[in-house]
């Protein structure tokens, strides 16, 4: 993602937290099972008993994090809870929820061993992610960090000719500390951070991007950018013909190249070394053999006119959003990213994500129901301050899920495994 040299100065004056480099380096830096133990797997891996289910319960709960609405003891929730969450409610679609880790995290936010819930409907897609988190863990984990974070909403104006349009781009592009102000009396989490013109003749579309705190964003944004539209109605020399608060350039719910190579949400990103030991004994393949993977891998997707390139991002990051009460339909942006596969000098095996639309929050919107600040509650990331932290777990366990897959397809167990954990015991 280009940026300007404004950009990267105050990214990493944001990442230094005024700390020496030298500091963040160590912080950023794997952490040997020698130096710190691994906390326990989560028990009874292979247990689909209620038994193993009480065995999981309890393991979490000893922990510290009671999880009663998970485990089925919360009771049925008042409706009115749910106002502001859904409309003319009738009940709850029940999602099976599979815990992995330990999941150690090398980041400037997430620091530690987390165990991380996924919500799926997928045979062996736990067990995958399971997998890769056991290995990144053994090998001292994922460094992560996240960069760049801002939300998007692009209102669009149309005028009578481009001469008009042209007057009214550099009007309000002179307005931008106006518009900060109004961004900031309308919302005390919101934070008007820059503003885009595209000219399309006699249309203009502006594209504000804002800093939107601990939440995704999503109605943050828009309330702030109707209070600037209004103000730009009533004060324009050139008032337009109509207007949309929204002309679809912003990205929202959608795979756009302009996410893509800007960020919409939080830019984040992981990497990690496996050992050649680690790779053929917790992956029965070699890093030669997964490299080759990747580069038919990208090739493949190239061919296809992929936006991103990934082995299945969008399974990690549908999971963690169905069990953290993120917006779902986020999927479509937060899930396109750039997985690369290296073999190192010493003939290990390097693997990182970069996830450039990682839409995600700890506050509002479906982060309040019961079983979301559960799930939120084990990684400790619930609430205000957590966003961030939240963010570099995202993406080690999508680094994780990408190993795992990876490594499957490399030795030849991608269909094994679905047909072992996949089907419910049918042939």
């Amino acid at each position: 993602m280009p940026i300007s040299k404004s950009q990267v100065f105050g990214i990493v004056q944001r990442l230094s937290k005024g700390l020496p480099l030298d500091a963040l380096r160590v912080r950023l830096a794997p952490t040997p099972i020698e130096k710190r133990p691994a906390p326990p797997d989560v028990p009874a891996p292979k247990d689909w008993s209620g038994t193993g289910r009480d065995l999981r319960v309890a393991f979490v709960e000893s922990r510290g994090t009671g999880i009663p609405n998970l485990a089925g003891r919360g009771g049925q929730p008042d409706p009115a809870s749910f106002k502001g969450s859904i409309e003319q409610f009738i009940g709850m679609t029940q999602i099976p929820t599979g815990l992995i880790g330990p999941l150690r995290v090398n980041g400037l936010h997430a620091h530690g061993d987390y165990y991380v819930p996924l919500a799926t409907s997928e045979g062996s897609l736990v067990a995958s992610y399971n997998r890769g988190a056991r290995l990144v863990t053994r090998a001292g984990g994922v460094t992560a960090i996240t960069t760049m974070e801002q939300v998007q909403r692009t209102p669009g104006f149309v005028f009578d000719s481009m001469i008009e349009a042209t007057q009214f781009a550099a009007w309000a592009t002179a307005q931008f500390d106006r518009f900060a102000e109004i961004a900031a009396a309308r919302s005390s989490h919101a934070r008007l951070l820059d503003l885009h013109t595209h000219l399309e003749a006699n249309w203009v579309y502006l594209l504000f991007q804002y800093h939107t705190g601990d939440a995704a964003g999503q109605n943050m944004v828009t309330f702030c950018t109707e209070a600037i539209c209004q103000e730009i109605l009533a004060t324009a020399p050139h008032p337009p013909r109509h207007w949309f608060l929204e002309s679809n350039m912003s990205g929202d719910k959608k795979a756009t190249v302009l996410s893509f190579q800007q960020t919409r949400g939080r830019n984040v990103m992981a990497e990690t070394v496996l050992s050649r030991e680690i790779v053929e004994q917790g992956l029965h393949t070699t890093p030669e053999r997964m490299c080759d993977y990747w580069r038919m891998s990208f090739v493949g997707a190239t061919r296809a006119g992929a936006t991103g390139m990934s082995g299945h991002i969008a399974n990690g990051i549908a999971a963690i959003f169905l069990a953290c009460g993120q917006d779902v339909a986020c999927v479509s942006e937060a899930s396109v990213g750039m997985t690369r596969m290296e073999l190192t000098p010493e003939g290990h095996f390097y693997c990182c994500v970069t996830l450039p639309n990682l839409i995600v929050g700890t506050v509002g919107g479906g982060t309040r129901l019961p079983t979301a600040q559960e799930c939120l509650r084990i990684m400790h990331c619930e609430g205000t301050g957590m966003a961030q932290r939240f963010a570099e777990i995202c993406a080690a366990t999508v680094l994780a899920g990408e190993i795992s897959i990876a490594g499957a397809m490399s030795a030849g167990h991608f269909a094994r495994a679905h047909q072992e954990l996949g089907r419910g015991g049918a042939t």
